[in-house]
């Protein structure tokens, strides 16, 4: 069983920046996935980011160039650096990671508004 802890939500102006961060109970260095989905009220979840075994990331083309993903092995974390926010960012963002199945954080509200 792994457990995930976000944190780094909050409120935010458009244009601003934020980074979240989740924490593993365990190592993540044999994670085959990890990454950070969202959910907008009335909207299905999506994907935003994930590094792949091996290294590979992907981005959702709503983020690209904006938000960054990195992984901590040390730290068993994973991180994702939102800059330029908009408006339609606003969302529950969920950390994921895939071992032997699927884990979900509790997810951490980003609202971003002027």
């Amino acid at each position: 069983q792994v457990q995930l802890v976000e944190s780094g939500g909050g409120l935010v102006q458009p244009g601003g920046s934020l980074m979240l961060s989740c924490a593993a109970s365990s190592s993540i260095f044999s994670f085959n996935a990890m990454g950070w989905y969202r959910q907008a009220p009335g909207k299905q979840r999506e994907l935003v980011a994930a590094i792949i075994m091996g290294g590979r990331k992907n981005y959702a083309d709503s983020v690209k160039g904006r938000f960054t993903i990195s992984r901590d092995n040390a730290k068993n974390t994973v991180n994702l650096q939102m800059n330029s926010l908009k408006p339609e960012d606003t969302a529950v963002y969920y950390c994921w990671a895939v071992v032997s199945a699927e884990y979900w954080g509790q997810g951490t509200q980003v609202t971003v508004s002027s």
